[in-house]
């Protein structure tokens, strides 16, 4: 029973620490057009953004943690709107560091999944996808943030466990590509907002009270982290 049990523990060990086959590059390119279909008409995005709010607010919460504050809870409204409140200094690096982690946190999750695909290890990226949701699930704070998360994790859940390796990959690639470039439209969207002198309490604008830089500066960052993530995200994924 013992050699068993370490058995089945080498192989679960193996498979989820082990690398698999690259797709064929036809599903590469494949499933960049459909994240692509999923980001660019409004429609559709309009519902598809819940995934990047998720990843914005993750983000928030998972810095706040790593620099000692204490996250007291993450909502997430059918708007795609999102709220992640945690306790502890008003300023410093902390503070800033958690009101920045917001617009990165998707493309630069997006960039560190093109580095494991890119060195094949599809199954892990599932297994920690699913870990850092079930992580944020507990955070959760109000019924629709807690279905969305449930809904994305479970998806996770099913591919990893149920689909065949190749399905896997595919789930995987177009996950990444939706990361990286929908990481690059919500800097515009804010940038548009701004412009039409709306979201006067956004992340660029906190940062600019934090560490009194222009808005604009803050602006820019998220853009340059999002192009820059995606270039090199994109190069990764396609083994240039």
């Amino acid at each position: 029973m013992e050699s068993t049990a370490a058995t089945s523990l080498a192989s679960l060990w193996d498979e989820v620490f082990g690398t698999q086959p690259d797709p064929d590059l036809w599903v590469v390119i494949a499933t960049a057009v459909a994240a692509l279909a999923a980001i660019v008409p409004h429609s559709v995005w309009r519902l598809s953004r819940n995934a990047i709010t998720i990843a914005h607010e993750g983000g928030h919460g998972l810095v706040a943690l790593l620099t000692g504050r204490t996250l007291t809870g993450i909502r997430l409204h059918s708007d795609t709107s999102g709220l992640t409140v945690s306790r502890g200094k008003p300023t410093g690096l902390g503070m800033i560091l958690t009101a920045a982690a917001g617009y990165t946190a998707p493309p630069l999750l997006g960039l560190g999944g093109a580095a494991l695909l890119g060195s094949g290890r599809i199954t892990l990226l599932l297994w920690l996808a699913t870990i850092l949701l079930v992580a944020m699930l507990v955070m959760i704070r109000n019924a629709y943030g807690a279905l969305t998360v449930l809904l994305t994790g479970g998806t996770f859940v099913v591919v990893s466990w149920l689909a065949g390796p190749q399905v896997q990959a595919a789930f995987a690639y177009a996950v990444v590509w939706f990361l990286l470039l929908g990481g690059v439209r919500p800097a515009f969207e804010l940038q548009a907002k701004r412009r039409r002198g709306g979201a006067g309490d956004s992340d660029a604008d906190q940062l600019s009270r934090l560490t009194h830089l222009p808005a604009t500066v803050w602006l820019v960052m998220f853009h340059v982290v999002s192009l820059c993530a995606l270039m090199g995200g994109g190069r990764w994924l396609l083994d240039l």
